[in-house]
């Protein structure tokens, strides 16, 4: 069994400064601008599926 992935770099910022936090599990703090986030792995996309695109998404653009 592999260990879990870390994030490299903070998504505000763009620090490598991460440490684990104490708030629990997919929790990481930026010591650089010192916001605090929470990953969460939502799961596999089916195959081929995409993202909707702006002109089949029944807007009206």
């Amino acid at each position: 069994m592999s260990e879990r992935a870390a994030p490299f770099y903070c998504p505000y910022c763009g620090d490598e400064d991460l440490r684990p936090s104490e708030e629990g599990h997919g929790a990481w703090e930026c010591r650089s601008c010192s916001r605090a986030f929470r990953l969460k792995f939502l799961g596999l996309l089916a195959p081929g599926a995409s993202a909707p695109s702006p002109a089949t998404d029944g807007g009206t653009s």
